[in-house]
């Protein structure tokens, strides 16, 4: 037994197999911790749903007999509105999820050479997954587009990253320039329920219908500044951001720098002006076909003259409302508090009756957001993904994927 221990001990421990074992050992006691924090983050997800939930319960208990709501009106607007302009709501949104299979392989053309509309599926699936799973299921688009192009992660994770900061930027310039159209008087009656414009108008009236009427517009344009020094001189400004939150905590200062360096290798994707221009040209175009989206859908309900006589500029408004309430989005539960949300915006915007205001934010969130679900669901099938799967295996990758060190994707593509 002594000589087993002794012959054990020589085999196990020589120098050249402690190294791979210890790695093993590590890399193990990774994946055990990554398991364990998923399931952590989940367990709390749920938690949190189930927080939310009961605060919908209790809210509902408590204006049942304080606010009137005629179900029968809210049932008659859904049956007078015109379906055919919901139609050419859901169309846009369809047409818009095909943008996005463009723009993103517009991002990856330094890198892979990809049809356009052969990542259409992977959008399509991935906000299917987001809908149904809430945004924990972000990571499934980058996920599903890597396992079908063959690319690293950590490409798709750069060119979601840029993708992301397309949306917010257009966002904020169609947001600004349809304020141009909105009266001051509706604005600030809009904005009225917000704490910071609310303090801003008592004591500064004025600079609080610039910061709603253009804060957009100066966002967007600090936010392309920002990336633009990024994208030229991105390892200054990380060691400068390091250098300055360092002084607070040199964790903090580090988790920054690296973030910064993280996006100036996503912009590599992007080599010239023409990249730009192109991905911003769909990006705007997107948005622009959402905001179409929304306005045929609210001037389908006829029978609510505030409705039927919404303007572009207002609807824009809902669209950034809806796109706020979206923001920690919640499995199922977070359909209903979005519902809520943009109802009460159609009310104060519009001026329209809670009910087809109800009727008008239901309708909404089915076009714009849970209209893709069964498309989705078919796709899956034919491309045997499974949804639950593929959103945790996407979330454990992209860990994975964020903690790997490795050169930008255009550097990687200047190596092959």
């Amino acid at each position: 037994m002594a000589e087993f221990r002794k012959i054990f001990k020589c085999r196990c421990f020589a120098p050249g197999l402690s190294r791979p074992l210890a790695a093993l050992h590590r890399r193990n006691r990774n994946l055990d911790l990554g398991e364990q924090n998923g399931e952590g983050l989940r367990r709390n997800h749920w938690i949190f749903g189930l927080i939310v939930l009961l605060a919908l319960v209790a809210l509902v208990i408590w204006g049942r007999h304080r606010i009137h709501f005629d179900f029968g009106l809210f049932r008659a607007q859904l049956a007078q509105a015109d379906w055919r302009k919901i139609g050419i709501g859901l169309a846009s949104i369809y047409i818009a999820y095909a943008f996005r299979a463009v723009r993103w392989s517009l991002l990856l053309r330094h890198i892979k050479r990809v049809p356009p509309l052969s990542l259409l599926g992977t959008q399509v699936i991935g906000f299917t997954a987001v809908a149904l799973l809430g945004r924990v299921a972000d990571p499934v688009r980058p996920y599903l587009v890597s396992k079908k192009t063959g690319l690293p992660l950590s490409n798709q994770i750069a060119v979601y990253i840029v993708e992301r900061l397309f949306d917010a930027g257009s966002m904020g310039l169609v947001f600004s320039i349809a304020m141009f159209w909105v009266p001051t008087a509706e604005i600030v009656k809009a904005t009225a329920h917000s704490g910071l414009t609310a303090k801003l108008s008592a004591g500064h009236p004025g600079l609080a219908l610039f910061f709603v009427r253009y804060g957009g517009l100066v966002l967007t344009l600090l936010g392309a500044l920002f990336l633009f020094t990024v994208r030229m001189a991105g390892g200054v400004v990380a060691a400068f951001f390091e250098r300055a939150f360092g002084l607070v905590s040199k964790k903090l200062g580090h988790a920054i720098a690296d973030k910064v360096r993280s996006f100036q290798s996503g912009l590599d994707i992007m080599w010239s002006f023409s990249d730009f221009a192109a991905a911003a040209g769909l990006s705007i175009s997107m948005w622009l076909l959402i905001a179409f989206s929304y306005f045929e859908t609210c001037r389908a309900f006829t029978a609510s003259p505030a409705l039927v006589a919404v303007s572009p500029p207002k609807c824009v408004l809902l669209m950034i409302a809806s796109g706020g309430a979206s923001v920690l989005q919640l499995p199922v539960i977070g359909w209903f508090s979005q519902i809520g949300l943009v109802a009460v915006a159609i009310v104060g915007v519009l001026g329209a009756a809670p009910e087809p205001a109800t009727a008008c934010a239901a309708t909404l969130l089915v076009v714009t957001f849970l209209g893709i679900v069964p498309v989705g669901l078919i796709w899956a099938q034919f491309d045997h993904v499974s949804l639950r799967k593929v959103a945790e295996e996407s979330e454990h990758a992209g860990d994975e994927g964020l903690k790997a060190p490795g050169a930008s994707p255009a550097a990687e593509f200047e190596s092959k």
